[in-house]
């Protein structure tokens, strides 16, 4: 995408100095030790979520088996892109806690009442935790918005 400063005379959008302001602000967030630890935590606990079928030992519910896999691997990969690339990643930190309230959910909505208490306790808890992280890994950017405010 190209914009014109003056006739005859173009540049590239990322080259705009407030495009490249904010890169530079999110790359500083990106690197604090609570931004790596919280991003690589989001790996861990979205690898715990695709695996707890295999962990606790529910494979017998398919559905389960099979939607636990794809939000834990979606989780970990989003946890890896924000460690990896948060200026491109950063605006997506608001669909960990969705898929955390989803693994929680799901128990009960995919499984039905057949739901064991191992079930119950690796979903809700690992749903819990994958909430909590995502909202800590979206605290960074409201504290950018809020200091490009001030």
């Amino acid at each position: 995408m190209t914009t014109e400063n003056t006739p005859g005379n173009t540049t590239q959008m990322t080259d705009h100095p407030d495009i490249v302001a904010m890169g530079a602000r999110y790359d500083r967030m990106a690197e604090t030790p609570a931004a790596q630890l919280t991003d690589g935590l989001t790996m861990l606990a979205g690898l715990f979520v695709a695996l707890s079928p295999w962990i606790v030992g529910f494979t017998q519910f398919s559905g389960l088996m099979l939607s636990n896999l794809i939000v834990g691997i979606t989780i970990a990969a989003l946890g890896a892109c924000f460690a990896m690339a948060y200026e491109r990643s950063h605006r997506l930190t608001w669909v960990c806690p969705l898929l955390g309230v989803w693994t929680v959910v799901a128990v009960w909505t995919v499984s039905g009442a057949e739901a064991t208490t191992g079930v119950v306790l690796s979903n809700v808890l690992g749903g819990a935790v994958v909430v909590l992280l995502g909202l800590a890994a979206m605290m960074p950017m409201y504290r950018a918005k809020r200091a490009a405010r001030s």
